[in-house]
């Protein structure tokens, strides 16, 4: 099987029977030409976001190829969510060590489904023979103003993560060796790892209310690390408010913190927003974990409001 065979049996697919092609999803040329033709909403601003996977970096060898698939696609569609867009399409670029089509099949079927699911049809990308490297480069839309930022938090916002922390950091140790869970408990951190839920609907109904949005991809404690930073504030979280799964809370509290505070592979979205104000109401769990302050640094209390000294730090590709 050559590369461009590669291609048409797993990457191409054809425009809905009797619709000219760009009608529904914003596209004029997809994949199959040099380029993609887009057709972006008038008056609206593109949001362009890239993300790599390379294998034994980011995903284990034994991970299931249509879970990989999903996964892929979902970091870079969480970062559309943390910036409140709406995505338009995406590329793929793509490094294998051979063309092995079982591997394929699964991998464009979990890639594609999350595809569908999102509205983010796959409009380009390039395949090339190499060790096994994964880039997809996602495009999406929001109106002119309105994209959340890492900039915008002010002193007094409180600040929010959705969904639950830590479990795809519980998982990676158990593949590690270092922590031991029963099958159901493995399952639910393992689906956690690897397929992700990006928080599209909520990032686009956080417009006009967040301050300032990220995703959580690195560890709670870098990444809302960056929002200080681009903010120029500080910040105080409450470890006990964490919101975390009955499978991590029965594990010991140094587990419990590391996997919280630097696990990363979250996926979930942390934001500001001013107190008092109406949150969306998107099917997705809301916790209030701490508020922004005026002294700069990151603060880790407990419920009684004593410092918790930690020493963690969150995931760096460099320095990890």
């Amino acid at each position: 099987m050559g590369e461009f065979d590669l291609i048409r049996r797993f990457f191409q697919r054809p425009v809905a029977a009797g619709a000219p092609a760009g009608v529904e999803v914003g596209i004029e040329v997809g994949v199959g030409d040099d380029c993609a033709v887009l057709v972006p909403t008038p008056g609206a601003r593109w949001l362009v976001s890239s993300d790599m996977l390379v294998e034994g970096r980011h995903f284990l060898s034994t991970v299931d190829p249509a879970r990989l698939g999903h996964k892929a696609l979902a970091v870079n569609l969480s970062d559309l969510a943390a910036c409140g867009a709406t995505p338009r399409g995406f590329t793929l670029a793509l490094a294998l060590p051979r063309a092995d089509e079982a591997w394929l099949a699964g991998f464009s079927r979990g890639l594609l489904a999350l595809a569908d699911a999102s509205g983010c049809p796959l409009v380009g990308g390039d395949t090339t023979q190499g060790p096994l490297n994964l880039c997809i480069t996602v495009f999406g839309e929001a109106p002119p103003g309105r994209a959340l930022l890492r900039s915008g938090a002010r002193v007094g916002d409180e600040i929010w993560v959705s969904g639950r922390l830590g479990d795809a950091r519980l998982a990676l140790e158990v593949f590690r060796g270092t922590v031991v869970l029963d099958g159901a408990g493995f399952e639910a951190v393992r689906a956690a790892m690897e397929c992700p839920t990006p928080r599209l609907a909520l990032g686009q109904a956080l417009r006009g209310i967040a301050t300032a949005a990220i995703d959580i991809s690195d560890g709670l404690l870098g990444d809302l690390g960056h929002i200080l930073a681009a903010s120029g504030v500080g910040a105080c979280i409450e470890l006990d408010a964490l919101p975390r799964s009955a499978t991590l809370a029965a594990q010991t509290a140094a587990w419990q913190r590391a996997c919280l505070l630097a696990g990363g592979d979250d996926y979930e979205l942390v934001f500001t927003a001013p107190p008092g104000v109406r949150l969306p109401d998107v099917g997705v769990l809301l916790t209030r974990v701490g508020r922004i302050e005026a002294e700069p640094g990151l603060r880790v209390v407990d419920a009684r409001g004593e410092a918790v000294a930690h020493g963690l730090r969150s995931f760096d590709h460099f320095a990890s």
